[in-house]
């Protein structure tokens, strides 16, 4: 074993010994166990069920490439020892920094999936194929959120990934829910994570669309609940401006709160770390900041995303 790597053994055995026990307490079976907790050793270690993903964050590690690598293999070996898990299981990513218009695309294309459980509720997953394997566990609380208060209301869901908040909508019992996203490739996993989970039909629509173009539009029908969890940056060839949240993140809000019906609620979240809400600007009735409520306690990073609760006037 690198000399280096025995505190982040010693940690992780740690870690999954505390989170196994909390998680099978609250009945959780996706949850991080390591979160960048050794210097030196910045990862981000999360169980999937039988599924782990690893993703290290980018550094300057100073290490030549072969020496980089053969730190990985160890720390891989490492992770899959004290977690038991098979290396068949175990999926690592490397995270680029975003700088400017950057953007991570796919990492290999082997189409593995996997389903998951949370609350209740089936998800796919596919961790060979992008950064992100597809549920997003970071948003765990906000989903039981937007559940609670789904109950009988209109709900959108604005850049919608693969549909997870749509589908715990739906299971709150949600009179509909449209999930808007660019990507067709995300729409349809989210139908299938709708159809997964029994909701399909025309009372779950999907609608591929640039966003910010599609709240540009008068409104043709307002929702009671809105969910807008947009990329830092997005320069899609097929969006008609590049996205920069900071910069955006009011035009943006103005836009939804004007397909909000009164007194309804939107949701807002950005992993933007440098994020500063312009609340002066933003033409709601209330803008409350959850953040602490929102971020699960598996995250030792409790600035992973900030998170907003606006009411519409």
């Amino acid at each position: 074993m690198h000399s280096n790597l025995e505190p982040f053994a010693n940690r992780l055995a740690k870690m999954h010994k505390h989170y196994g026990k909390w998680a099978r307490r609250q009945g959780i079976s996706c949850y991080r166990v390591y979160d960048n907790d050794i210097p030196g050793t910045p990862l981000a270690i999360d169980i999937y069920e039988d599924i782990v993903h690893i993703a290290e964050y980018a550094r300057d590690h100073g290490m030549e490439p072969g020496e980089h690598a053969s730190w990985l293999a160890e720390c891989l070996r490492i992770t899959g020892e004290v977690l038991d898990v098979p290396p068949e299981r175990l999926f690592l990513k490397y995270r680029q920094r975003q700088k400017g218009l950057k953007q991570y695309d796919r990492f290999a294309r082997s189409g593995q999936e996997y389903i998951v459980r949370e609350g209740g509720l089936r998800f796919i997953i596919r961790p060979a194929d992008y950064l992100d394997v597809g549920l997003f566990l970071d948003h765990r609380n906000t989903r039981s959120m937007v559940r609670a208060g789904s109950e009988g209301k209109r709900v959108l869901n604005l850049f919608c990934y693969t549909g997870s908040f749509s589908a715990y909508a739906a299971a709150g019992g949600a009179a509909e829910t449209l999930s808007v996203d660019l990507s067709n490739t995300y729409l349809q996993w989210a139908d299938r994570n709708l159809d997964l989970n029994g909701f399909s039909g025309k009372t779950h629509r999907l609608l591929q669309a640039d966003v910010l173009a599609w709240l540009e539009q008068p409104p043709r029908e307002l929702f009671d609940l809105i969910v807008i969890d947009p990329p830092t940056f997005s320069n899609s060839k097929r969006m008609q401006s590049v996205l920069d949240i900071q910069r955006d993140h009011v035009m943006l809000l103005n836009r939804a709160l004007r397909h909000c019906a009164p007194g309804g609620t939107v949701y807002f979240s950005t992993n933007f770390r440098k994020f500063r809400m312009w609340e002066s600007e933003i033409r709601a009735a209330a803008i409350d900041d959850i953040s602490k409520k929102t971020v699960p306690e598996d995250f030792r990073n409790k600035k992973i995303h900030q998170c907003f609760r606006l009411t519409a006037p």
